[in-house]
């Protein structure tokens, strides 16, 4: 079966500076593949390509080949071909985004339940104002929001960072996408909470059959929701492959470096951590 989402040398250039350059990566339907690299190395801004959200300053070439649910499996379509409207009905019906800070990607001045039915709305406009809040409470409750129907009416500080990201999942899932994009979904979070938002996103993933990149800097938690993981370095993939191969024996020594990075209980915390997975990698090929 073809991929769900295939990209073909995707290249993206803000004037003279390139961000990313001759990118391939596929998802199949139902998988999760972890997006992994550092600050910087491009992994936002693939994402928001495919969704294209980079805006007019950015030059982008490739293919981002899309298997809708209506098209045969021979015939993607191209989104970076696709006309603005058609790529609007389509990004957040059928490919929604988690947002890394909640409390830039949420409205501050409209309720939370008010957000998560307009979101609703905008892609079932049938949809009375009772029917998209009935909707909109039962997506809040589904991301464990405690009391939602009483909460619908709260604003976004009053709920705690742990709740917002709730929230921001709530946003994304109510239109049931076959696509979900999460960009660093946990970085803000506490361990505790981290691993609370990992568990519910593992679960509504396995509920509702999703395909997923899962974006982050932190290796060790693309491991624990990622079947297959891509390394990216300065606008480039580096390594791809399964999470347990690549998390175990990396065959690129940048993967191998970001790994060795990782402090233990037996790391020397009186160097800096990039000497140190410099030294393990030599020590290990030694």
């Amino acid at each position: 079966m073809a991929p769900l989402l295939d990209i073909h040398n995707l290249q993206i250039r803000f004037g003279a500076r390139e961000a990313v350059r001759g990118v391939h990566l596929s998802i199949d339907e139902g998988e999760v593949l972890g997006l992994v690299g550092e600050s910087g190395s491009g992994k936002s801004v693939t994402a928001l390509a495919i969704l294209g959200l980079l805006g007019p300053a950015a030059q982008v070439a490739g293919q981002i080949l899309w298997r809708s649910a209506a098209a045969d499996a021979t015939a993607p379509t191209d989104l970076l071909r696709l006309a603005p409207e058609t790529l609007r009905r389509l990004r957040g019906q059928q490919i929604a985004m988690i947002f890394q800070e909640p409390m830039t990607a949420l409205n501050p001045v409209m309720t939370i339940g008010r957000q998560v039915a307009e979101s609703a709305e905008a892609h079932s406009p049938s949809w009375t104002g009772r029917e998209s809040k009935r909707r909109a409470i039962a997506a809040l409750e589904s991301v464990s929001i405690p009391d939602a129907a009483r909460r619908y009416g709260d604003y976004p500080h009053q709920f705690s960072g742990g709740q917002r990201q709730r929230i921001l999942i709530a946003l994304a899932l109510i239109n049931r996408p076959r696509l979900l994009i999460a960009d660093e979904p946990t970085t803000a979070l506490d361990v505790t909470v981290q691993a609370q938002v990992l568990e519910l996103l593992r679960e509504l993933q396995r509920q509702h059959g999703l395909a997923m990149l899962f974006i982050s800097h932190d290796l060790a938690v693309v491991g624990q929701i990622a079947s297959r993981v891509a390394v990216m370095r300065a606008g480039e993939i580096v390594e791809t492959g399964p999470c347990a191969r690549l998390l175990t024996a990396p065959s690129n020594a940048y993967t191998r470096s970001l790994l060795a990075a990782v402090p233990t209980l037996h790391t020397d915390r009186s160097q800096p951590l990039a000497m140190v997975g410099s030294q393990e990698i030599a020590r290990k090929s030694q």
